[in-house]
């Protein structure tokens, strides 16, 4: 169970953001570079207490025009081997000290505890409390297709407003594509699909809210788990 510290960081989260999101081929972009402003998200625990997870959403602009990020961040206490180039950036925590923050869909222990989330294995968690479940989350769980107890890590692939990470499961006939919406769209069905119905090879969903510039909510999908 991962606890959650009422206390700083620096420089902090949306500030990292603020440099990092031009950096990515799903920023939209605006005038005057981003501003991003937290809007919502969901933490997911680590069994072994080390990574903190987060699915951290920001809207960046004001009125109609403002765009909805989807970041999924790893905060680590020393570096991930081999991931320099998912790097967020580096933070000084107020309780834990020095934290290495990663774009966590490049991190092997938050596509696990994901794939975990899909397979009904892990629950979603308030982003501000400790040991308190999200309500607002909700899990469409996977179809079979694998044994149900964990996925392997295979590629990442980047999209015009999504990034895919491909797993492998045990004793699944074809890989499993996790397709994390970076840009969050207001919706009716899943990713992939249209309002008649899913897409071919759909297999599960995480929908959740966050936040409009205006204060109103939205909700849409944010993750799709998918056999392509």
């Amino acid at each position: 169970m991962a606890v959650v510290h009422r206390t700083t960081m620096q420089p902090g989260k949306t500030e990292l953001l603020a440099a990092w999101l031009p950096t990515r081929p799903w920023y939209a972009g605006g005038a005057g570079g981003p501003r991003p402003v937290g809007a919502g998200g969901f933490r997911l625990d680590d069994p072994e207490g080390e990574v903190g997870i987060e699915f951290m959403v920001v809207t960046d602009g004001t009125g109609p025009d403002a765009v909805a990020y989807q970041v999924p961040l790893t905060y680590r206490p020393a570096p991930l081997a081999d991931a320099g180039h998912a790097l967020v950036g580096t933070a000084e925590h107020g309780v834990l000290g020095k934290r290495w923050i990663y774009d966590g869909l490049h991190d092997p222990v938050l596509v696990e505890r994901l794939h975990a989330l899909l397979d009904g294995r892990a629950e979603p968690q308030d982003r501000n409390a400790t040991d308190t479940p999200d309500p607002t989350v909700a899990v469409s769980p996977l179809a079979p297709g694998g044994a149900g107890t964990g996925a392997e890590p295979v590629r990442v692939e980047e999209g015009p407003d999504h990034t895919d990470v491909v797993v492998r499961e045990p004793g699944a006939p074809a890989p499993l594509t996790l397709r994390v919406r970076r840009v969050l769209r207001t919706d009716g069905g899943p990713d992939g699909g249209t309002e008649n119905g899913p897409a071919d090879g759909y297999r599960g969903r995480v929908t959740g809210a966050w936040r409009r510039p205006d204060g109103t909510t939205a909700r849409g999908t944010c993750i799709t788990a998918l056999t392509v």
